[in-house]
């Protein structure tokens, strides 16, 4: 049966769906020898896929992996840069990200730092990135000033960026810092850059940002120690089957 081949790439475990289009783009990819493009439909069962060179089939699809990375200031979340900036990918050994298709869940701007989750699951990261699904993210942000509480309550109710509002969400003040805040912000949208965006517009630059959990996953937990900057860890069952959840109950 045909199917888009971005879609199967990802079911195989190769790369997310995202992660696939760029492949197509920057033409690492041919179907039966001539170079694929975006929105091709496939038969995988009759057509022979070779990424740089090397035939990929679903035969050869790697063992399922789930990680939660601390990701540092100044590492970008994508596989690839075109500006040879390090990578999220650079952060793990040989054996991780070479032949497995693991790729980054989502993103973290590269001057933002905290929790990120890697797999080469292409269906979790399909469902987990989709609108229809609404995991939420915590962070801890430093802003400059003190916002009063009528502007974290319009923040809180929901602010208007390129004429669409964005969903409400938590916002607390934890503690002022000489001429500067401490937020606890937990989101159920991810906007790009939203969070640098909406402070920058109330009056209240950022000026470091940092996510601390990903839903029920934390970076920090009683039962784990502290995961430092760079470092990563393997999910645990538990885990794994929190994000399965997610994807399972459409949240609109």
């Amino acid at each position: 049966m045909e199917a888009r081949l971005q879609k199967i790439l990802a079911q195989w475990g190769i790369a997310s769906r995202r992660e696939a289009e760029e492949m197509i783009r920057h033409s690492r990819v041919r179907i039966n020898g001539a170079l694929a493009h975006l929105g091709q439909k496939i038969d995988p069962e009759k057509d022979a896929i070779a990424i740089d060179g090397k035939p990929v089939s679903k035969k050869q699809r790697p063992a399922l992996i789930y990680l939660l990375l601390h990701k540092p200031a100044g590492v970008v979340s994508t596989c690839y840069d075109p500006h040879r900036r390090p990578t999220v990918l650079d952060l793990l050994p040989k054996e991780l990200r070479e032949g497995t298709g693991i790729h980054p869940v989502g993103r973290l701007d590269a001057d933002s730092t905290g929790a990120l989750i890697l797999t080469n699951d292409g269906n979790l990261t399909f469902g987990l990135t989709h609108p229809r699904h609404s995991i939420s993210k915590k962070y801890r942000v430093l802003v400059e000033g003190h916002p009063p509480e009528t502007v974290l309550k319009m923040w809180r109710q929901g602010v208007m960026l390129e004429g669409r509002k964005t969903r409400p969400a938590k916002v607390q003040l934890i503690e002022h810092c000489g001429e500067q805040s401490f937020l606890e912000i937990v989101l159920q949208e991810g906007r790009n850059r939203q969070i640098r965006r909406i402070a920058q517009q109330l009056g209240y630059p950022v000026i470091k940002l940092h996510r601390t959990a990903i839903g029920a996953i934390q970076l920090q937990t009683p039962k784990e120690p502290f995961l430092s900057e760079g470092k990563y860890r393997s999910l645990k069952n538990h885990e794994i089957h929190f994000l399965q959840d997610q994807i399972t109950q459409p949240n609109y």
